[in-house]
């Protein structure tokens, strides 16, 4: 095997690489998005327990104080707050990402969620970072990220309609609601394990394809949130009509993990 070549041959299939038929809904099935080395070891089962060669771990994003515990009793570390404009830039600056986030206008690239972000997007941001900062980041599965926002979000799913055929209904029903504007990081509560603003405005991409329509692509993946919902792979703004399957979300971004602390 080359080492140094692309993991396109590794795991590339959603449904083959978690062999359940629907995408990786499992926790006890983790894979990582890399290349070269780092993204071979990680695919191959073996990023858990080194430190990847080489890359600079001072850009490694902030983690939640204490590590989140999975029912099946392993620990999941997890970003602290969903991806910066600040933290999404350097990825833009070091031409491994295509789009640039832009903060408002007097607002900090430092606290302001990098929004508008489609899953070909996270993807590219994920698989720069495994090799600059020498970790092993991914996105969390669904059911991971239903677990670390449990305490936070409400029992009973929304209620709006879940009908594609009426989200424009839904996108009209919710549009410039409080609660789905776009707040600085920390603005929304914390979890017991320190992950803050999972209950905000800001949906985020999970690992989980909704439904593999070819052997070798997955047009769809959900997004967790105040409620699940699934976003085709290339939307960035699901007001224009890019929800897949459920109410649209308000603004997408993403919020990393790894099962390995940072040193």
């Amino acid at each position: 095997m080359n080492l140094a070549s692309s993991t396109s041959d590794i795991g590339s299939n959603p449904r083959e690489r978690c062999g359940n038929g629907h995408g990786c809904a499992s926790s006890t099935t983790r894979w990582y998005v890399g290349f070269g080395l780092a993204g071979v070891l990680a695919s191959v089962g073996v990023a858990v327990g080194i430190m990847l060669p080489g890359g600079d771990p001072s850009l490694a994003p902030r983690m939640a104080e204490r590590a989140l515990h999975l029912d099946d009793g392993t620990k999941l570390y997890v970003q602290k707050y969903e991806m910066t404009v600040a933290e999404w830039n350097r990825c833009f600056h070091a031409g491994a990402c295509e789009k640039e986030a832009k903060p408002r206008p007097g607002w900090d690239a430092e606290t302001t969620p990098a929004t508008e972000i489609s899953f070909e997007d996270a993807q590219q941001y994920v698989t720069w970072l495994t090799g600059a900062a020498s970790h092993p980041f991914r996105l969390p599965s669904l059911e991971e990220w239903e677990t670390m926002a449990r305490e936070v979000l409400p029992e009973k799913p929304d209620p709006i309609f879940s009908d594609p055929s009426l989200t424009w209904a839904s996108a009209y029903l919710v549009e410039n609601l409080p609660a789905r504007a776009l707040e600085p990081t920390g603005s929304f509560p914390e979890t017991s394990a320190g992950i803050a603003d999972l209950s905000g405005s800001v949906w985020e991409w999970t690992q989980d394809c909704y439904e593999a329509r070819a052997a070798d692509k997955c047009s769809a993946y959900h997004v967790g949130g105040e409620h699940v919902a699934v976003i085709s792979v290339f939307v960035r703004d699901p007001a224009r009509g890019g929800c897949a399957v459920g109410a649209p979300p308000a603004h997408l971004g993403l919020r990393l993990v790894t099962e390995r602390a940072l040193l």
